[in-house]
C-alpha cells in the first residue's frame, strides 16, 4: 500500500476550526473515493495557544518540518496586539520554511456573484504570484523618540536578486503551462532601485521563455485593470507588499474573501508548503455556522494538487463550485446552509463522484502546472 501522505493541520483561530473541519470532512471523502491516505497531525497555534503558553512558530517549528503539507485555517484575535501572531508566527514560518512563492488563483466560478457589472467566468481566470519572504515584510525596522512629537519610524524593503529570480522563473513556468502571458506588476517610476532589480531580472529570464509574451503594469494601474479588464491578465508577478494588496482587490472580483485561496510553496522541496484560504479569523462571527468554507476546501484541492493527486484535487474543486453556485448567499445567516451543512454537502459530491466537472474546464490544477513536485 503507498505510504500515506503527512499533514499538518493548524485549525488556529475563529472560524479557522469550522472551515478546516469542512476540509477534513472533505479530504475524507476524496480519501474513500480516490484511495489514497493521509496521516494528520493537529497543531495547536494562533492566538489561544500564545496567550496561554507565550508560544510562536518557534515551538512548533520541528512539528512541521518533515511533513508533506500544511493545512492551514486562520490565526488573529483581538486580544492578541497587531503583529504579534503575524511575524511571529505566519511570517516567520513563510521565512524559515522558504515558501518564496505565494500563488493566489482568481476565477470567477458560474454561479458566483460578483459587484462587477456585466464580468463572466471566462472573463476572469488568473493568477497572481506574490514573492512571499521579502520586500516590506522583513520585519527590519525602527523607531526613535518613540511617544513624542519628534517620533521617526524607519520601514526596510528587502529586495534580492536570488529572492525575486526564483519567484520570476517559477511564474514563467506557470504561464508556459497557462495562455502563455506574464505580467509584472510594480512601481518602476517611483520605486526605481528597487523596480530596476525586478525589471532586469524579468528582462533577463525572458531569454530562456520566448513563447511567453511579457508585459508591465504599475500598481496603481492595476487597480484600475483588474477589476474592469481581468481578461487581460493570466499570470501576475509582483513584490510582497503590492501582491498583498491587489490580491485582495482580486478576491472580491472573483466573489469575496470566502471564496478566494492560496499556496505558500516552497519552490526547492526543503521544507512543506502552506496551503491556506485568506479571509482571516472574523472572531465576530466564529460559532454561528455563518462561514463560507469553500476557501479552506479549495485550497485542500490545492494541496491534493501539491501532492500529486490531481484526480481527487478536480473533484473536490468542482463539487465546491457546484455547491456554491446553489447557495442563495455566500456568507451570514442568508448563506442558505451552516458552514457544516455546506461542507457536509461538498464531501457527499466527492465521495459519490457525481460533481459537474463542465463546471471548470480547466480546474485548479491548470494554476499548478509548474508547482514542484511532492517532497515524497
Amino acid at each position: 500500500m503507498t505510504q500515506p501522505y503527512s499533514i499538518a493541520v493548524l485549525p488556529g483561530d475563529g472560524i479557522g476550526p469550522e472551515v478546516v473541519g469542512c476540509a477534513l470532512e472533505v479530504l475524507d471523502a476524496a480519501e474513500a473515493r480516490y484511495g489514497f491516505r493521509t496521516e494528520r497531525s493537529e497543531v495547536a497555534a494562533g492566538a489561544n495557544r500564545y496567550l496561554e503558553t507565550g508560544e510562536l512558530f518557534d515551538a512548533v517549528d520541528a512539528r512541521l518540518r518533515d511533513k508533506d503539507a500544511i493545512l492551514f485555517g486562520s490565526m488573529g484575535d483581538p486580544r492578541v496586539a497587531p503583529g504579534i501572531l503575524e511575524r511571529g508566527f505566519i511570517l516567520e514560518m513563510r521565512q524559515r520554511f522558504q515558501q518564496a512563492a505565494n500563488v493566489r488563483p482568481v476565477r470567477l466560478y458560474p454561479g458566483v456573484p460578483t459587484p462587477i457589472a456585466g464580468l463572466t467566468p471566462e472573463r476572469c481566470e488568473m493568477v497572481i504570484v506574490r514573492e512571499n519572504t521579502e520586500g516590506a515584510y522583513v520585519g527590519r525596522g525602527s523607531t526613535v523618540h518613540a511617544g513624542t512629537p519628534n517620533a521617526v519610524a524607519m520601514q526596510e524593503s528587502l529586495n534580492t536578486r536570488a529572492g525575486i529570480e526564483r519567484v520570476v522563473d517559477f511564474s514563467f513556468r506557470l504561464a508556459l503551462g497557462r495562455r502563455r502571458r506574464l505580467t509584472l506588476c510594480h512601481k518602476t517610476n517611483i520605486l526605481v532601485a528597487a523596480g530596476q532589480l525586478w525589471q532586469e531580472v524579468v528582462e533577463d529570464l525572458a531569454s530562456l521563455y520566448p513563447e511567453v509574451e511579457v508585459d508591465y503594469v504599475h500598481v496603481d494601474a492595476m487597480c484600475f485593470h483588474l477589476p474592469l479588464a481581468p481578461e487581460r491578465f493570466d499570470v501576475v508577478v509582483t513584490d510582497n507588499l503590492f501582491g498583498d494588496i491587489i490580491t485582495d482587490l482580486g478576491a472580491v472580483i472573483q466573489g469575496g474573501l470566502g471564496v478566494a485561496t492560496s499556496a505558500n510553496l516552497n519552490l526547492d522541496g526543503s521544507a512543506p508548503s502552506m496551503f491556506e484560504a485568506i479571509h482571516g479569523s472574523a472572531p465576530d462571527i466564529a460559532g454561528k455556522g455563518w462561514a463560507n468554507p469553500s476557501g479552506a476546501v479549495l485550497s485542500l484541492a490545492l494541496m491534493l494538487g501539491h501532492l500529486g493527486e490531481g484526480e481527487a484535487a478536480r473533484a473536490v474543486e468542482a463539487a465546491t463550485v457546484e455547491v456554491l453556485g446553489g447557495l442563495p448567499a455566500l456568507a451570514g445567516a442568508e448563506m442558505g446552509a451552516t458552514t457544516a451543512e455546506v461542507g457536509t454537502r461538498i464531501a457527499e459530491l466527492v465521495r459519490s463522484g457525481e460533481a459537474d466537472a463542465s463546471l471548470v474546464p480547466d480546474s485548479l490544477l491548470g494554476t499548478l502546472a509548474a508547482l514542484p513536485d511532492s517532497r515524497r
